[in-house]
């Protein structure tokens, strides 16, 4: 195992910007293609990824959201030393160009001016497949979420079928699968010395094919075939708790998933990086900007200019949620001191007005493992964290993260330290000591606060793995109290999302009800989206609960769907036909009419 304190001797300066043209860099070690547009800030993965093999001393060139309708626009570096790496962005090209609806985006974020068009739909398959044709002989390797989370056979949404691992559409050679720093510097290495692609085989957060089954690594699970999983949900569901079961870095074992003439392999997850080794990456020069040849601004850089990533990972375990899959659920953090050099640097940036918007990760609140056991043995296969209840081992305190707020908002020239990352109510809930949900909403709410109930069912919030209502009941009872007495009006804003598995009818009339009798309207509702890697995307393809095999139902008619989210919107006149179908269908027809408990007046 490479560690990162071992090369910190030997990184090198880096520029501004990455190359982006064969006169800047001609013939590069390697070629980085991504679906964004190039954005020089830790928060893309391009960027970070070629800054740091840059330190290392690799030579990087990068192509970034090429135009595939243009000739040669793969070829303005001409052939890498050592490999093309692809990655279709920050975000799953899928999920970039459609709404759940499928119908197609007419916005992408990552682009200059927002403009859709130029990230192809399954990115990886399109840039390795075209890469191929071209440079047959050059290895190519994946990385990023889209393959990350199609790394193995997996439901795709888009087509209604189970497609197969995206390493054998794509024609890769090599797949790097969740956080891929250490990977991509072992890969490096061994392309350097002259190790074959092919060879490459024993580098843990990678996933390789091979074409004799016969010859796997010692203890591998074999998984069910792919024409297994593809005839029979209940495989496909076996498949996936096995794939689940297998994400803890400390005792994952070796999978393998037959095709016939191909096998591939996955194999366990890459050490997540420490605390001093991200306190590096995060450390690297980034210019904190889009590239200076584009004409128009990119829209996503706003949300993270004035951002900072404190932590990574996840011990929440939202069913609908793909980081279990991807970061994994060990929470690891940078040190106070990397972030507040961090800090530094941006109140330095002319265009600073003295707010940093962000200091958070996948969920802000967490700064640390769960618990001691999950931080030496992995998170437990068996049961979530927090929901339905929490476990008795948990580990709860903000302390760290509170202190680290502190200094922060000390700083000569900050004027507020905004937290708007998610931040888990029921875990903040379980802190006895209180200090820090009194300071979040005394210093660091812009006027409300974003949180993720989902729903108020408990039957939905148990699929979902989120905690029961009278939890969310409970914390907005003290939120509401705690701004009367610091004499603050700030507003929750409640994500939820309709037609989630277990979410029926009945389930969405019991949301609709409790939104009538709490004032709530809420201006947007997330239908439920699923996306290749997650817990609710296996319920919605099988209808089983992977874990206890129990049947789960799901609204599937893009008619249930509508009227699942016009009960959520009942208020909005456009809705009205719809919920008044809706209520009569779940024979609620006495919420029709005119008196305080109805939701809608007749027609």
């Amino acid at each position: 195992m490479i560690y990162f304190s071992e090369i910190t001797a030997n990184l090198r300066e880096v520029p501004d910007f990455l190359p982006v043209s064969g006169e800047e860099l001609p013939t590069p070690d390697f070629v980085l293609i991504t679906g964004d547009a190039y954005v020089d800030h830790p928060s893309f993965g391009a960027a970070l990824i070629g800054k740091l093999l840059w330190a290392k001393g690799y030579t990087v060139g990068l192509i970034a959201a090429p135009d595939m309708n243009r000739k040669n626009v793969l070829e303005v570096f001409g052939r890498p030393k050592l490999a093309f790496l692809v990655t279709s962005g920050s975000v799953d090209s899928m999920v970039n160009n459609y709404a759940v609806s499928l119908k197609r985006r007419g916005r992408d974020e990552y682009a200059p001016g927002g403009k859709m068009g130029k990230r192809p739909n399954r990115a990886v398959i399109a840039y390795s497949n075209a890469i191929r044709a071209i440079f047959n002989d050059v290895p190519i390797i994946l990385g990023g979420l889209e393959a990350s989370l199609r790394r193995m056979g997996h439901f795709d949404y888009w087509s209604g079928e189970v497609k197969r691992s995206v390493l054998l559409d794509s024609g890769a050679d090599l797949l790097v699968y969740g956080m891929g720093e250490r990977q991509i510097l072992m890969i490096a290495d061994a392309l350097a010395a002259g190790v074959s692609v092919s060879d490459i085989n024993y580098i843990e957060g990678t996933v390789w094919k091979t074409a004799n089954a016969d010859n796997l690594p010692q203890g591998v699970i074999r998984l069910p075939g792919f024409t297994e999983i593809r005839g029979s949900k209940n495989a496909y569901a076996k498949s996936f708790k096995i794939q689940y079961n297998n994400t803890a870095w400390q005792t994952a074992a070796v999978l393998s998933e037959c095709y016939g003439d191909y096998t591939v392999v996955q194999n366990p997850p890459s050490v997540p990086l420490t605390r001093t080794e991200l306190d590096l990456v995060y450390g690297l020069k980034f210019a904190r900007m889009p590239h200076p040849s584009y004409s128009e601004p990119v829209p996503s850089i706003q949300e993270v200019r004035f951002s900072i990533t404190s932590s990574r990972g996840c011990f929440g375990g939202c069913s609908f949620c793909a980081l279990s899959f991807h970061q994994g659920r060990h929470v690891e953090s940078r040190s106070h001191e990397s972030i507040i050099r961090e800090a530094e640097e941006l109140i330095k940036l002319p265009d600073f007005k003295g707010y940093i918007h962000d200091v958070g990760g996948p969920t802000a609140n967490f700064r640390a493992p769960s618990c001691t056991k999950s931080a030496v043995s992995g998170a437990c296969a068996n049961r979530r964290c927090l929901a339905p209840e929490p476990c008795p081992d948990l580990n709860v305190s903000h302390a760290d993260y509170l202190e680290l707020l502190r200094k922060l908002r000390a700083l000569p020239g900050v004027k507020k330290v905004f937290v708007r990352s998610g931040v888990r109510f029921d875990y903040m809930m379980l802190d006895k000591d209180g200090a820090f949900m009194r300071e979040l909403v005394e210093h660091h709410i812009s006027g409300q606060l974003k949180v993720a109930p989902e729903h108020v069912s408990d039957n939905v919030l148990k699929l979902m793995g989120k905690p029961k209502r009278a939890v969310y009941d409970a914390f907005t009872a003290r939120y509401a109290k705690l701004n009367e007495k610091l004499g603050k009006k700030q507003f929750l804003v409640p994500y939820l999302m309709s037609s989630h598995p277990g979410s029926g009818l009945k389930e969405a009339v019991e949301l609709a009800e409790y939104l009538r009798d709490n004032r709530v309207q809420p201006e947007q509702v997330q239908d439920f989206y699923p996306t290749p890697g997650t817990v609710s995307t296996c319920m919605y393809h099988t209808g089983l609960n992977p874990f206890t095999g129990e049947r789960v139902y799901t609204a599937r008619s893009p008619r249930e769907k509508a009227m699942q989210r016009a009960l959520i919107q009942y208020k909005n006149p456009k809705n009205r036909r719809l919920v008044i179908e809706a209520l009569i269908k779940a024979g609620r027809g006495d919420l029709i009419g005119y008196g305080p408990k109805c939701l809608v007046r007749p027609l």
